[in-house]
């Protein structure tokens, strides 16, 4: 890692055993994730073949073009492999190319709070389930999402949502990343300033993940109850503003499709208001 890199490991647990190095194959039927999950493989009942190589090295990465490495990073829950080890390494790794992103001034102004003790992935997601339930409670207060979720598809995202609700403390990682300064009484500069030196940075964290096997969601739930969060894990929250809450874990098969983004295309517009 860069020296100047901020990164804590919130555990001081022994390090998992190494996976064994022999390749195996796997043979796993999509039946066994709900049909037509956002993060599915395939069609239901599909064998599909999952090729398992380990342990990988730092450089190790999918043969993926940048256009589908840019299309197919997508939120995934269900297809997370709660089993398998992740090392230290390959996150390290993938926060190192991340530290590339632009930021403000080049001030790099950023935490990353990396957990994976198991004590404290616990104690983490009960803070998560917590603040969903909170949000839930607060039906007045959901405007940032429009999703209809009495449609097939949002239903497929809600199992997928509730799915990592109940089992987030088994997930390998959990990373949360933090920004210098609080947005408590910002106006809209410093809002976007703030958000534009973190936000690049998260997004190529999830990039790298993805070229690497990995996956991971982005998460904002636990804010509902930030400071709680923080004082778990040393964060001040009167001087930094947390970023969300990513679920890291090798993916189960590394195939995942372009998402539905057809609405996307009536919100363009050049020179025209």
């Amino acid at each position: 890692m860069r020296a100047s890199a901020r990164v804590e490991h919130a555990s001081t647990a022994t390090a998992r055993a190494s996976l064994p190095h022999a390749t195996r194959i796997v043979q796993r039927s999509s039946a066994q994730d709900p049909a037509s999950s956002p993060d599915r493989l395939t069609s239901p009942g599909t064998p599909t073949y999952v090729v398992a190589m380990s342990p990988p090295t730092l450089d190790d990465v999918l043969p993926l073009t940048i256009d589908e490495l840019l299309t197919t990073t997508r939120a995934v829950r269900r297809r997370l492999d709660l089993e398998r080890p992740v090392p230290r390494a390959v996150v390290e790794k993938c926060l190192e190319l991340a530290f590339d992103a632009p930021n403000g001034s080049n001030q790099q102004p950023w935490r990353w709070v990396l957990v994976d003790d198991p004590s404290t992935k616990e104690r983490m997601a009960q803070i998560y389930r917590a603040a969903m339930d909170d949000y839930i409670q607060r039906p007045g207060e959901k405007v940032a999402s429009s999703a209809d979720y009495a449609t097939p598809a949002g239903q497929r995202i809600a199992a997928s949502v509730y799915h990592l609700r109940e089992h987030l403390h088994e997930v390998p990682v959990l990373v949360v990343p933090a920004v210098t300064g609080r947005l408590d009484h910002a106006d809209i500069f410093e809002q976007a300033s703030l958000w534009g030196s973190i936000l690049p940075a998260v997004w190529s964290f999830m990039l790298a993940l993805r070229s690497r096997g990995l996956g991971s969601a982005w998460t904002t739930l636990h804010l509902h109850r930030e400071r709680e969060m923080a004082e778990l894990l040393g964060i001040p929250h009167d001087r930094m503003t947390q970023a969300g809450l990513f679920p890291v874990a090798y993916t189960i098969g590394t195939r995942f499709r372009r998402g539905d983004r057809a609405r996307s295309a009536k919100t363009v517009r050049w020179n025209h208001r």
